[in-house]
C-alpha cells in the first residue's frame, strides 16, 4: 500500500540551487506538494557537481526527485510576469538567491506576502540578510570553518571537514520544519508568514554544546578524532584482524560490566586513574592503551561476542562500501533522465506504507506545459 501524501494540493515555487533550499522543497515534494523548480537555462549548478548517477550528479538526484523543472530568465519581462503568476497561486515560495537579489528583481518576500497574504515565503541565505557577512558567499565548507565546526572536527593535528554538506543539510531541515509549522498556523489563522533561515544559524545552533562548554570553562573542546572529548572510554580500537571497533561507555555501571566481561578485569574500576569518568578522561592515553591491548588480541567476531556479553554499545567503523552493503540500509530507486538510480530511503517510516517518490526532472522538462498552464 502506498503511503498518503498529506501535502497534496499545495503548490511550492522554488527559485533554488545547490543543497539547502532543494532539500527543503524535496521533503515537501515527498509529502505530495507540487514543487515547481525554477532554473536558469544552464540549470541548477548542482547538476554538474558529478556524473555518477547515470549521468546526473549524486547531489541533484538526491535532492530533486518529484519536482517539475521550469527554465526562466527573470530579466525577460514575460518570464518575470510568469513568475508573478506562479507566486499568486503558490502556497510556499522558496528562494536562495544572493541576499537582496529577489527584492531587487521585484519579488522580495515582504512584497509577495503583501500581495498574497496566505503565502509562506522562505528566504535561505548563508549568514542572514543583514550585517557584515550578509554579502559573503557561503558554501558549506566555508560555513563549517566560520562556525567553528571544523575546529572541533578531525584529529589533533588540525581542523577537519565533516564529510557531508552538514551546514546545507541542517539549513534545509530547519527550513522544512519551519514551513510545516507555518502551514499549521495558516490553517488556523488563514495567513502566511515569512521564514528566514541561514546556514550559519543552523550550524551555530548545532554548535551549542561546544559553545556553552567554552563560555563556561574558558577551554576550547579538543579534537580527538574517533573519540569523545568528555567521555572515556568512547573511542575506536583495532582488532587483531585490522577492523576498527568504536565503543561507548556512558556510565559507571557500563564501565564495570565492560571491565568484568570484556577486559576480564573486574577489579579495574577500583584502580587509580580508572575509578570515574573524570579520572579516565584525565588519564585517557593510559586507559585507551590498556583497552587497545585487549582488542588487539581478538578478532572482529570475538570482539563482537565479548562486547555483547558485556552489554557494551559498539559499532564497526565502516567505509562507504560498508554502508552500501549494511544490513540496516533501506533503499528506494529513483527514476532519472539517465535511468533508475538506487538511493538511501528517506528516514521517516510511516505506518500507512512507503510513499511513492517522483522522478528527477531533466532541465526545463516541464517548461512548455507550465507556460501553457499559467498563461
Amino acid at each position: 500500500m502506498a503511503g498518503s501524501k498529506p501535502l497534496a494540493g499545495l503548490l511550492v515555487v522554488a527559485m533554488e540551487q545547490a543543497v539547502a533550499a532543494p532539500l527543503c522543497s524535496a521533503r515537501l515534494a515527498d509529502a505530495g506538494a507540487r514543487v515547481i523548480k525554477i532554473e536558469r537555462a544552464e540549470g541548477d549548478f548542482a547538476r554538474g557537481y558529478d556524473a555518477s548517477a547515470k549521468g546526473s550528479s549524486s547531489y541533484f538526484v538526491w535532492l530533486n526527485r518529484g519536482k517539475e523543472s521550469l527554465v526562466l530568465d527573470i530579466k525577460k519581462a514575460e518570464d518575470l510576469a510568469l513568475l508573478r503568476r506562479l507566486a499568486a497561486r503558490a502556497d510556499v515560495f522558496i528562494q536562495n538567491l544572493a541576499p537582496g537579489a529577489a527584492a531587487r528583481a521585484g519579488f522580495g518576500s515582504a512584497e509577495l506576502r503583501a500581495a498574497h497574504p496566505r503565502l509562506i515565503t522562505v528566504d535561505i541565505s548563508g549568514y542572514g540578510e543583514s550585517g557584515d557577512h550578509a554579502a559573503m558567499k557561503a558554501y558549506d565548507l566555508l560555513v563549517q570553518a566560520e562556525s567553528g565546526l571544523a575546529s572541533v572536527t578531525g584529529r589533533p593535528e588540525g581542523p577537519g571537514r565533516v564529510g557531508v554538506s552538514v551546514c546545507d543539510i541542517a539549513c534545509g531541515m530547519n527550513a522544512h520544519a519551519a514551513v510545516l509549522e507555518a502551514l499549521i498556523e495558516r490553517g488556523a489563522t488563514g495567513r502566511g508568514k515569512g521564514i528566514a533561515v541561514s546556514l550559519f544559524d543552523g550550524m551555530a545552533d548545532m554548535m551549542n554544546v561546544p559553545l556553552v562548554y567554552f563560555e563556561g570553562t574558558g577551554r576550547e573542546p579538543q579534537r580527538v578524532g574517533l573519540a569523545h572529548p568528555s567521555i572515556c572510554p568512547y573511542s575506536a580500537f583495532d582488532t587483531a584482524d585490522g577492523v576498527a571497533v568504536l565503543i561507548s561507555i556512558q556510565n559507571e555501571r557500563e564501565w564495570s560490566d565492560f571491565c568484568a566481561r570484556f577486559l576480564l578485569e573486574p577489579d579495574l574500576p577500583g584502580r587509580e586513574g580508572y575509578r570515574s569518568n573524570v579520572e579516565r578522561v584525565a588519564n585517557r592515553a593510559t586507559v585507551d592503551a590498556h583497552i587497545a591491548a585487549v582488542f588487539a588480541t581478538l578478532t572482529r567476531e570475538r570482539c563482537a561476542e565479548r562486547l555483547r556479553e558485556a552489554r557494551t554499545a559498539y559499532g564497526f567503523v565502516n567505509d562507504v562500501a560498508g554502508l552500501a552493503r549494511h544490513p540496516a540500509l533501506r533503499r528506494v530507486t529513483l527514476d532519472t533522465p539517465g535511468g533508475p538510480v538506487p538511493v538511501a530511503a528517506p528516514a521517516a517510516i510511516f505506518s500507512d506504507g512507503p510513499r511513492e517518490l517522483g522522478p528527477v526532472p531533466a532541465i526545463g522538462q516541464h517548461t512548455d506545459g507550465i507556460r501553457a498552464e499559467f498563461a
